[in-house]
């Protein structure tokens, strides 16, 4: 026996099975029901949303044998032979192939003729808008005065390109996209009814694929059929289609989140594996972050999204001003992607934009006293090392009205002040650590008000020496793009911050027996996800699932 395809097998034989389009059903049913009928309809809508299936039921719906109904039997001779495509007074036009004035009018000389067996003789002409502008003529002079046992059913996916004297002349009605969600539950019904066995994530993929087209998500499940021999996996069906699912774009969100630049990179290059649409993963990316953005918003009441453990995760991971940071950043660099001298690159880029423009979290206050501007006094000969920060005349000010203890004066520049209490604490000074054993790199770094490369330079740098003055450190070769001069001045900066004073960095690639912070960190993360499988593999109810029923642990997401 031929084998049918999907998308003929499983077209709408009647109304209720038609998928979405409830506007235009809920029109066409009340018309036929009270047999108030137009003698022109013009749908319209995208590929494969059907046009031409709502068309042949309506056909159906004139003619069926029982009468007039939104209902038609399909039994009847002429139920069964329009579904077969050999019903005689159905005349189904390509226009696209009759664009030739004679043609049509050739077509149209007909129309005067009593139709050969059923009630209406119905002409269904697809892609109407590619008539010429003489056919359209021709159809017109029909159009205006129909005999009444004619029925124009007009289809188009641009009616922009009709003559306005034509739509006037029409009911017309829009058919829309059908939502990914319609689409999910239409391929789950017909892979059950095939005796298909499919994942439900397989099957999301393939309705976002479909873009709202159901012909095009019955195209595709043929294809996934015959990609996989008969068993739908998400896996699979991502490699099919060259796309990135969500699970694959939250590890990439939560290194992001926590700003982990190596691990960033190591995941985009992952994904590249695949040879995937860049511009689908950023819109996977951007779609992940209007839910965790949805899901920060809405609160308490966020637990009736009933969304993912994974996205409740990311949403605690990032600020809300963060998420929608990244989200403004994914869709420039999804418009810029295809500027980019490869896809590949833009798509690295976009990442690392976010990664840099991320805002460094202020330290937190330990009081709550107002705080004020302050001006840094310069140092003299008297106060070589040491730094004195006092409050501004208009700080001092806005401070005295704000607070009821009283305000001491205002020292000269370079004096130090009389009352210890107006003295603001100052930092540690490099003078103070003057060794390799009193400095705490790993603490030092993540103190640093530093944010973007700079900081993935000192994370990834290990420390060789420090005199007090001049800082060595080293860099492992595979981290060497991070080493430049503007990323070691950047440093430098925040060290002379951070210690109060002139330190010279030193940077060498070489081996160094010394650990990074960022390895220290990656070391912290692995123990805690060897607890976690620990704790999980000593579960009893998942002791009892691995006994009876051969279940596996996915070590990659346990957490």
């Amino acid at each position: 026996m031929t084998y049918q395809v999907l998308a003929r097998k499983w077209r709408p034989r009647d109304f209720s099975q038609m998928i979405g389009q409830g506007h235009v059903l809920r029109a066409l049913v009340n018309a036929l029901d009270t047999q108030r009928l137009h003698h022109a309809y013009l749908f319209t809508g995208t590929r494969g949303v059907g046009k031409t299936s709502i068309a042949r039921v309506l056909a159906k719906a004139l003619n069926c044998e029982t009468g007039i109904s939104s209902t038609p039997c399909g039994t009847c001779s002429a139920c069964r032979e329009v579904d077969e495509g050999r019903y005689v007074d159905l005349i189904e036009v390509d226009a696209a192939s009759r664009t030739k004035v004679d043609e049509t009018r050739e077509l149209l000389d007909n129309v005067q003729y009593l139709p050969a067996r059923g009630r209406y003789k119905v002409y269904l002409i697809d892609e109407v808008h590619m008539f010429s502008n003489h056919s359209f003529n021709a159809l017109l002079k029909t159009l205006e005065e129909p005999p009444p046992h004619v029925k124009f059913l007009l289809a188009t996916t641009d009616p922009k390109r009709l003559p306005v004297t034509i739509l006037s002349r029409c009911l017309q009605f829009n058919l829309k996209r059908v939502s990914a969600e319609q689409l999910h539950e239409q391929l789950a019904k017909i892979t059950q009814a095939e005796g298909i066995v499919a994942e439900s994530a397989a099957l999301v993929q393939i309705a976002n694929a479909a873009d709202g087209s159901v012909r095009d998500a019955l195209s595709l499940l043929d294809q996934a059929i015959a990609y996989t021999g008969g068993s739908l996996s998400e896996r699979e069906v991502s490699t099919m289609l060259g796309t990135v699912g969500t699970e694959q774009v939250i590890p990439v969100i939560a290194a992001l989140a926590r700003g982990e630049g190596p691990e960033l990179i190591r995941l985009a290059r992952e994904l590249a594996d695949f040879t995937p649409d860049f511009g689908q993963i950023l819109g996977e990316i951007l779609s992940t972050l209007r839910r965790i953005a949805v899901y920060q918003a809405l609160n308490e009441a966020a637990a009736t999204l009933d969304e993912t453990v994974a996205i409740t995760t990311l949403a605690s991971l990032m600020t809300p001003e963060d998420c929608q940071l990244y989200y403004q950043l994914g869709l420039l660099g999804r418009r810029d992607l295809p500027l980019a001298p490869e896809p590949q690159v833009g798509f690295e880029m976009a990442l690392l934009r976010m990664l840099a423009f991320k805002p460094v979290a202020p330290a937190p206050s330990e009081t709550t006293t107002p705080t004020a501007p302050v001006v840094k006094v310069a140092p003299t000969s008297a106060t070589p090392t040491a730094r004195t920060e006092v409050p501004t005349p208009r700080a001092r000010s806005a401070l005295a009205k704000s607070t009821p203890a009283a305000v001491p004066p205002l020292p000269a520049a370079g004096v130090e002040p009389a009352n210890d209490e107006a003295r603001l604490e100052a930092p540690p000074t490099a003078s103070s650590i003057s060794s390799l054993r009193e400095l705490d790199w790993t603490a030092m770094v993540a103190k640093l008000e530093t944010t973007g490369l700079v900081r993935e330079l000192a994370k990834n740098c290990a420390l060789r020496s420090f005199d007090g003055r001049v800082l060595e450190l080293s860099i492992a070769p595979q981290f060497e793009n991070l080493r430049s001069e503007r990323q070691t001045k950047g440093l430098e900066q925040a060290l002379r911050t951070q210690l109060g004073q002139e330190v010279l960095v030193r940077l060498s690639t070489v081996a160094s027996g010394e650990t990074t912070p960022a390895q220290q960190l990656s070391a912290a993360q692995a123990a805690k996800q060897a607890a976690a499988l620990a704790e999980i593999e000593q579960d009893p109810n998942i002791q009892t699932l691995q006994r009876e029923f051969g279940a596996t642990i996915e070590r990659v997401s346990a957490k």
